[in-house]
């Protein structure tokens, strides 16, 4: 079973950096597709970045070049660094992952879904 937890949320100062962590509380299964998404006060829900098992790695171009989503597999976490943040990064970020559909990675089609950690970048 697969119960998401997320954790390093928190306040900083714009250009500080944060590493978001992601970790399946119920065992050392994480699905094939993972991925980080935000959603801001008002602010329909974005998706940040995603990796699946063998590593491929997509990002949204808000965050390009200032985050890095990266797994470990041993210890079957995912991280989210953030570097260089943005008054505009301010939201509740979760983690979510699922499987693959039809041979892909298909964010509509996540199943499992973590409680958010707030992350809130102030200016």
């Amino acid at each position: 079973q697969v119960q998401l937890v997320e954790s390093g949320g928190g306040s900083v100062q714009a250009g500080g950096s944060l590493r978001l962590s992601c970790a399946n509380s119920r065992g050392l299964y994480i699905p094939y597709c993972m991925g980080w998404f935000r959603q801001a006060p008002g602010k329909e829900r974005e998706e940040v970045a995603t990796i699946d098992s063998t590593g491929y790695t997509t990002y949204a171009d808000s965050v390009k070049g200032r985050f890095a989503i990266t797994k470990d597999n041993a210890q079957n976490t995912r991280y989210l660094q953030m570097n260089d943040l943005k008054p505009e990064d301010t939201a509740m970020y979760y983690c979510a992952a699922g499987e693959l559909w039809r041979g892909r990675c298909d964010s509509g089609k996540y199943n499992y879904w973590g409680q958010g950690t707030q992350v809130t970048v102030s200016s």
